[in-house]
């Protein structure tokens, strides 16, 4: 199988000593003042497109409690997802750390969702009439 979700991220926890990072940053939680960007919501962008819902419970899991993943299926949206995370620290500790992290071949794009930048911008309107059949000469 491409991808062991478990034994990956036990290879970045032994590399990086997550687990002591993790006791750390819970302890300073109270005196981190965060960047406006980072919310629960972060999206994810370069997902084997063959990779499980339970591979990405696992593999996002491991930095806190999840309380949606949205994966998508069709077209532009294969290979990205959405996680949504209960607690706004452990989004930014999965955003830290997975970010780079290499899934199936392919090296995750990590990223906080701006509802602002998905939003279509409305077009600026002119003064010129959109309908030529409205002109009167």
């Amino acid at each position: 199988f491409f991808f062991q979700a478990e034994d990956g991220i036990r290879d970045v926890e032994r590399s990086r000593g997550l687990g002591d990072v993790y006791k750390r940053q819970s302890r300073q939680k109270a005196n981190i003042r965060l960047p406006p960007e980072v919310n629960r919501i972060i999206y994810v962008r370069n997902l084997p497109f063959k990779i499980t819902p339970d591979e990405l419970y696992d593999i996002f899991g491991k930095f806190g409690s999840i309380r949606q993943i949205r994966k998508g299926t069709v077209g532009h949206t294969r290979g990205s997802a959405f996680v949504v995370y209960d607690d706004i620290y452990d989004a930014k500790n999965a955003v830290d750390h997975l970010s780079g992290f290499n899934v199936g071949g392919r090296y995750l794009v990590v990223l906080y969702y701006q509802q602002n930048k998905t939003q279509k911008k409305p077009e600026p309107e002119s003064n010129e009439p959109k309908d030529l059949s409205l002109i009167h000469i």
